[in-house]
């Protein structure tokens, strides 16, 4: 097994998800070298882990909104499936976000802000950990993953859902705060965005979202057995970078009755994600297996292997 070898093997279903991915406008750059230079050795360490494991091998992956978890789970899953051959299971913390009416009765009970999608505390978490045991049990049946429905900001009906009828060899779990660590109390009590100064002045909705991180999501995250973490330079550059996944949406679904955000839309609902994700750039490099550097110009800049 070589680098080379395994880039003549997958390089052309690799490019073929490139261009599925691209818009006339939006062209991804130095396909080859991320490829060769990044993914393929990462893919090669994967493996490697993997064979560690008697059972599924849990890895997650992680990276601020707009990062590219999306892309580079799905040529991770390329590589691994075709040139390794095993099997894996990939899904997004996104889809296991709680039902729009489970939401609303959070919103009312804790805070107006818990209405909205996307940060800790408005997942499923007892969902995934319930699939992960299903896992272990080493049964060979078939497993349903739900789908989240942005459209409509509600889960999909199960007939859309995800089916697994195979034991995976590798679990590849990634969201923007998979392994997002708790704050202190101290740092809780100062604003990070004119949205909780304006919605949280009381601090409820950052103090319940901090909570659920010292507990479920903390015994989810304990479950891993890596993390790969997508380091981005800045907030502003997450910032630039889903807008421009949003209007790439928007270009892909002209003629769809599919709900894109403005640009204020966006920038606002990132708000909510902000106070985990800036606090992530500091925690994520310490604990995470691996550290994926990019640049401002949305390319990966070089690899750090810490475990």
């Amino acid at each position: 097994m070589s680098k080379n070898n395994c880039f003549k093997h997958v390089a052309k279903k690799c490019f073929r998800y490139f261009k599925k991915q691209e818009t006339k406008k939006e062209k991804f750059k130095n396909k080859k070298k991320m490829l060769l230079n990044y993914l393929i050795p990462l893919s090669f360490w994967i493996n490697e882990k993997s064979n560690q494991y008697s059972n599924t091998y849990f890895l997650g992956l992680s990276g601020g909104q707009g990062a590219g978890k999306t892309t580079i789970t799905s040529l991770l899953n390329i590589i691994l499936t075709n040139y390794f051959k095993k099997k894996v299971c990939i899904f997004s913390i996104d889809d296991f976000y709680k039902t729009l009416n489970d939401r609303k009765k959070l919103s009312k009970k804790i805070h107006p802000l818990l209405k909205t999608r996307g940060v800790p505390g408005t997942h499923d978490i007892k969902f995934i950990i319930n699939y992960l045991k299903k896992i272990k049990l080493k049964k060979n049946k078939v497993i349903s993953l739900p789908i989240f429905d942005k459209s409509i900001d509600d889960r999909a009906i199960k007939s859309k859902w995800k089916k697994i009828n195979y034991i995976p060899d590798i679990i590849i779990l990634e969201g923007w705060c998979v392994g997002a660590k708790p704050q202190s109390n101290k740092l809780l009590n100062k604003a990070v965005n004119i949205l909780e100064k304006k919605e949280d002045l009381n601090f409820k909705w950052r103090n319940y979202v901090n909570k659920q991180l010292k507990n479920k999501y903390k015994y989810l995250f304990n479950k891993m057995n890596d993390i790969i973490y997508m380091k981005v330079p800045n907030f502003s550059s997450l910032q630039k970078w889903r807008l421009k996944q949003e209007n790439k949406l928007r270009l892909k679904n002209i003629k769809k009755k599919f709900k894109i955000m403005t640009n204020s839309e966006v920038l606002k609902f990132m708000m909510t994600y902000q106070r985990v994700t800036q606090q992530m750039f500091k925690d994520l490099p310490k604990i995470a297996s691996i550290v994926l550097n990019l640049s401002k110009n949305h390319q990966i800049k070089n690899i750090r292997y810490i475990k």
